[in-house]
């Protein structure tokens, strides 16, 4: 029996065709499909309502209010979670007594359930928490970090930083390993100090490395939802002003009763959103090469 019939080749990614169109591409064809109807999570007949769910959508105060929160998420993460794991990257690969402690410490949050730093996040946080106990201890009258809308924001943002510094510096580690040494060691020669060697040396080497961390965290703050659900409880924040798109988007699908058309609707605008920083970050590092 033959071995290199033409059909081998497709049996052997077969399973993962199978994966990825029953779990990826078909649900992505489902959702651009039920965004045009009013279904339901029960199922039944659902009807096709064309743009309606968009021109809602477009209308919806809390749409905006969740697209305003997720656009400032992404801001404040793009430049934190770029930069700051780049400094420790650069910091940790110094060969130093106890070096190996601090990248483990430095990685520990990352393998850490979401919930449960959410959790302690929560209790340090709360108005009876460890923070607001040392507060009113000293005389002050407590910081509303969890009922504050603006707070609670800045609050699930530092969780978000502090939680992804670990996983972002394991990637600049393996990219700095690919700069040359003798490329520092030539700077050097040249008189070149440390400053001037990581700004001439180090970030032009891991520009592309760069680009690919902000796309990820792009990406992560834009779709943002643990962080958030569980600082607030689910509620979104005081009034739901703190909801994300994807909250919102779990709001309106949950239930027996949820809007799986205008959830869908919902999604497709996240993807959208999602897809315009990706495009931009992509195109800048194209014109960064040439």
């Amino acid at each position: 029996m033959r071995a290199n019939r033409w059909f081998t080749p497709w049996l052997l990614v077969l399973p993962a065709l199978v994966w990825l169109v029953g779990f990826s591409l078909w649900p992505s064809i489902n959702t651009v499909r039920l965004s045009f109807t009013n279904a339901s999570p029960l199922g039944g007949v659902s009807q096709w309502v064309g743009f309606r769910n968009f021109e809602a959508l477009l209308a919806d105060p809390q749409v905006w209010e969740a697209l305003l929160n997720s656009v400032i998420y992404m801001a404040i993460c793009l430049p934190l979670l770029t930069v700051l794991p780049l400094l420790m990257a650069v910091l940790v690969q110094q060969k130093l007594p106890g070096i190996a402690f601090f990248r483990t410490a430095y990685y520990t949050p990352v393998i850490a359930s979401a919930v449960v730093v959410g959790l302690i996040w929560t209790w340090i946080l709360d108005d009876r928490g460890v923070i607001n106990e040392i507060v009113k201890a000293l005389g002050g009258a407590g910081i509303p970090f969890l009922t504050d809308r603006w707070l609670l924001l800045i609050s699930a943002i530092s969780l978000t930083v502090w939680k992804g510094l670990g996983y972002y510096m394991i990637i600049f580690l393996a990219a700095l390993a690919n700069v040359g040494k003798d490329l520092h060691e030539a700077a050097a020669l040249d008189g070149a100090g440390s400053v001037r060697r990581f700004w001439s040396v180090t970030m032009p080497g891991v520009r592309g490395t760069m680009t690919l961390v902000g796309i990820l965290v792009c990406v992560s703050a834009l779709r943002v939802f643990s962080e958030l659900y569980i600082l607030t409880n689910g509620t979104g924040g005081p009034g739901g002003q703190d909801n994300s798109l994807v909250m919102l988007i779990q709001q309106y699908a949950r239930g027996f009763t949820g809007n799986l058309g205008y959830a869908s609707a919902l999604s497709l605008l996240l993807f959208v959103v999602t897809l315009i920083p990706m495009l931009a970050l992509a195109r800048m590092n194209s014109k960064a090469d040439k």
